[in-house]
């Protein structure tokens, strides 16, 4: 990946704009070209025009040694939290903030593994099949943004974590078999964890509360429920408090048809010695 990121319009770009403009002037009070900052710190011309007009994301490096060599005494480097943030598209940056804030998430998946269960190499098999493509950058910000979402896991206090996974959903090699593997073995790691449930949804269950596609229930700290799906071109925050009593409900049932979460590892394991 190249030390600066491609970035799409959203309301990230007054952040960059500022962050851009803010080099510049600290660059021309230093007396220095585009050309020769980037010489000093190891870049092109054109990546650090670009980072200035605000093209282009600087990594954490760019900004630390920028701030060096113009003599920012850490102006710079202090925008690296507000650059992180402004790294990834708006709506995973909503959804990281919606997941920080939560102390239980419960999601069901028919199509694919789960956002926060995903291994990079599935990630990024699954993303190369977006049509139309994605540009090279922004498939590198997705994955990226998908990856630091995972953090989750690693929480001084982390939320309890429930998924049901439909059985055709780990049975379909997306990125081919071995990365299907990596997939399920990952799935079992994750599943060891005190508060990580995973269930599996079988294919051969007539009973289904859940035909009516995925969902997300997350409930927060502040003793609020919220809803979330992503279907196709819409990514929807559901916060009525009928509709999310109604994802509760499916939820509920969802997992109370499912396979329980010991036999579930263990059709896990199962299919990870057919693959």
């Amino acid at each position: 990946m190249s030390e600066v990121q491609g970035i799409e319009e959203d309301d990230s770009g007054a952040v960059l704009r500022a962050v851009g403009r803010q080099i510049k002037l600290w660059r021309e009070a230093a007396g220095m070209k585009q050309v020769e900052l980037g010489a000093a710190i190891g870049y092109g011309e054109e990546l650090v025009s670009a980072v200035e007009r605000a093209r282009r994301i600087p990594r954490p490096e760019f900004l630390d040694k920028t701030d060096e060599v113009v003599g920012a005494g850490g102006k710079i480097a202090a925008m690296k939290k507000d650059v992180a943030e402004a790294r990834y598209p708006k709506k995973v940056r909503d959804l990281a903030k919606l997941e920080g804030e939560t102390v239980e998430l419960g999601a069901y998946g028919n199509t694919v593994v789960h956002g926060l269960l995903q291994t990079e190499d599935y990630a990024r098999a699954l993303f190369g099949q977006r049509r139309p493509p994605y540009s090279q950058d922004e498939f590198e910000r997705l994955v990226s943004a998908r990856m630091a979402r995972q953090t989750i896991f690693d929480q001084p206090h982390a939320p309890l974590l429930t998924f049901v996974q439909e059985e055709a959903v780990l049975r379909r090699p997306i990125g081919g078999r071995m990365v299907l593997r990596h997939q399920l073995e990952h799935l079992l790691e994750l599943g060891k964890l005190r508060h990580v449930e995973i269930q599996v949804m079988p294919t051969e269950c007539e009973d289904h509360a859940g035909l009516g596609g995925s969902l997300q229930v997350l409930k927060l700290r502040d003793g609020t429920t919220v809803g979330h799906n992503e279907v196709q071109l819409t990514s929807r925050l559901i916060s009525d408090p009928k509709e999310v009593q109604v994802l509760e409900m499916r939820y509920g049932m969802i997992r109370a048809q499912a396979l329980r979460p010991r036999e579930s590892l263990a059709f896990i394991e199962k299919l990870r010695g057919e693959t």
